[in-house]
């Protein structure tokens, strides 16, 4: 089964869960648009909203490049409230993981993951985490899903 989430152009609804450290975990609702402006670059827009709390939206802009042999790639990312990150992903065949690192962070050293699991053409399950400091705290993680809008 080949990728459709991040491979192809086309707009994504999330749906599931943030927890931050010590915090019950809280709802959280989002869209992705993936364009492929050129054969070898995306972009893609996420927003977050958490629907049941009085917190602020969060807004992913991302751009990237995909290698040659499309199982690798890298992206710069303006994250609403993190800043400039950069990172890389590699594409698996049953899902997609990336790494990033919050760019002129040196106090608090940031960086997180995200992997994206494949379920079918149109659905996939999501985790991510967020760290920092030398022993890589874990500071918030997300899980969600992700539907292909029709």
């Amino acid at each position: 089964m080949a990728h459709t989430f991040l491979m192809e152009s086309g707009q994504w609804l999330l749906e599931g869960n943030w927890l931050d450290r010590n915090e019950m975990p809280i709802a959280v609702r989002g869209k992705t648009v993936v364009a492929w402006p050129q054969s070898d670059w995306f972009s893609m827009v996420t927003k977050l909203v958490f629907p049941s709390q009085d917190r602020e939206d969060i807004v992913l802009q991302y751009r990237g490049r995909l290698d040659s042999n499309e199982r690798e790639y890298t992206f710069v990312l303006q994250h609403s409230q993190l800043g400039k990150i950069e990172g890389e992903g590699l594409v698996g065949p049953e899902s997609i993981v990336q790494r990033y690192r919050v760019l002129g962070d040196d106090r608090q050293r940031r960086n997180g993951f995200e992997t994206l699991r494949q379920v079918d053409l149109n659905h996939y399950y999501y985790s991510s985490g967020i760290m920092a400091g030398h022993t890589l705290n874990l500071i918030s993680v997300m899980e969600a899903t992700l539907e292909r809008k029709s």
